[in-house]
């Protein structure tokens, strides 16, 4: 930066970049102190500004920000899923040896009471953000209301193991439907809220819902293969 109009050109450019609330640009330290209420890659800021001006940070690695910053963002289904996990393996310590098929059926009610627990803490919410992207409530708004209910309906029927062959039929399809939303949103790079925990947590949809569903799907089919 030579003038001031350059740094006013930097601070201009900065300050638009998605997530930074304060940038201070210096031509005479030929520095930029940028301030961001979520982790921003440099490629943004160099997308950002003029060819003419390169942009570096010292002492600072992009992977392990980028890593702190995935784990800050989903730290939150990351818990629940910890702690499902460690829940439903204790269950099994009681049992003389490992039983796959009632570990899958506790963790899929603990799965969907929890999930639907938090879409039920603002139901209106959750649904907004639904029928931004899944497939059937886009065309019947309606449905994102009664998804929550029938997510509480199938945890509570995995927890009293009620009729496992509708049960899983159930889920499986109603996750196979889910997915579709899901995967069309990750492809097409759109940045939209995932609902998965209602609008309690402002979560990203991204390869992680993929996952959380596949694994569901995974599970209640080969639980309706092994029926």
């Amino acid at each position: 930066m030579t003038c001031s109009s350059c740094e006013a050109k930097v601070k201009s450019a900065l300050i638009q970049v998605d997530h930074v609330t304060q940038v201070t640009v210096s031509k005479e330290k030929e520095e930029a102190v940028i301030t961001m209420d979520k982790h921003v890659p440099l490629s943004a800021f160099r997308e950002a500004l003029d060819p003419k001006y390169h942009i570096s940070a010292a002492e600072h690695s992009e992977r392990m920000e980028q890593t702190r910053s995935w784990f800050e963002t989903y730290k939150p289904i990351l818990l629940i899923t910890g702690y499902l996990l460690a829940a439903t393996l204790l269950i099994q310590t009681r049992n003389v040896s490992f039983d796959g098929m009632e570990w899958m059926r506790h963790f899929m009610a603990g799965f969907f009471l929890v999930f639907s627990f938090f879409k039920l803490l603002n139901l209106k919410g959750f649904a907004e953000s639904y029928v931004m992207y899944d497939v059937i409530a886009k065309q019947f708004p309606a449905w994102a209301y009664c998804y929550a209910f029938i997510e509480l309906g199938l945890g509570i029927a995995y927890l009293l193991n009620f009729n496992p062959l509708i049960t899983n039929f159930v889920t499986v399809i109603v996750m196979s439907l889910s997915i579709i939303g899901v995967l069309q949103t990750v492809l097409n790079k759109q940045t939209i809220r995932c609902a998965c925990l209602g609008a309690v947590f402002n979560l990203p949809m991204s390869t992680v819902t993929i996952i959380e569903d596949g694994v569901m799907i995974a599970m209640s089919a080969w639980m309706l293969v092994m029926i």
